[in-house]
């Protein structure tokens, strides 16, 4: 890199956290905000400051919220008795513009892997049982990737919640393709798998 200016390289060096931003596009964003539009920069600054010191997470769901709940989990017109556990923030949004989905949520922040040092405790498992028992719901929808550290995140919520009687159990189905990630499949797709899902209770 061309040291033309410390704060610049540091700039440039700091875009480079987000994901998919390579040296080249980071030094095109910082020139573009130092160039033609300080102004946006300036609130870019000021939007990224107030989310990291004011955005928490919602404690029901763990959905990014600057309230002890979230908007989803105060509303009173969702399905209370209805909970969609999925990996990612980004999960919930995908759902959301599906517009065909009025449950909860439930945010795990990741997945089942030992390798990376992440089990139970570090995905919330025991506030997602707790929650489960004390609140009634009634059904769990099992929205996590279809991937392997995904399906051994479902597994394992599966067999540790199958003998609560009360509680149907199910799994995304068609439509969600093998190995893929809910960010990115689109609405329709994402319609078809909520209307098709299964129930694990029913599987032999």
């Amino acid at each position: 890199m061309i040291n033309i200016s410390p704060l610049v390289d540091h700039l440039i060096e700091s875009f480079q956290c987000l994901p998919g931003v390579g040296p080249k596009t980071a030094q095109r964003m910082v020139f573009y905000l130092l160039e033609r539009d300080r102004d946006a920069g300036e609130i870019l600054s000021e939007s990224l400051k107030k989310a990291l010191t004011q955005v928490g997470n919602c404690r029901k769901c763990r959905i990014f919220s600057e309230s002890e709940l979230c908007n989803i989990c105060s509303n009173h017109k969702r399905d209370s008795m209805t909970i969609c556990i999925v990996e990612s923030v980004a999960d919930v949004f995908a759902i959301e513009h599906s517009n065909n989905y009025l449950g909860r949520y439930f945010v795990l922040h990741g997945h089942l892997s030992p390798i990376d040092n992440i089990g139970p405790d570090q995905l919330g498992l025991e506030n997602l049982f707790e929650l489960v028992k004390t609140e009634g719901i009634t059904e769990m929808i099992l929205a996590t990737n279809s991937t392997l550290e995904g399906e051994a995140t479902s597994n394992y919520i599966f067999e540790s919640l199958k003998d609560i009687k009360t509680l149907q159990i199910t799994r995304l189905a068609l439509g969600v393709p093998l190995g893929g990630e809910l960010e990115y499949v689109d609405g329709g797709t994402l319609m078809h798998a909520f209307s098709g899902r299964v129930n694990l209770k029913d599987r032999k």
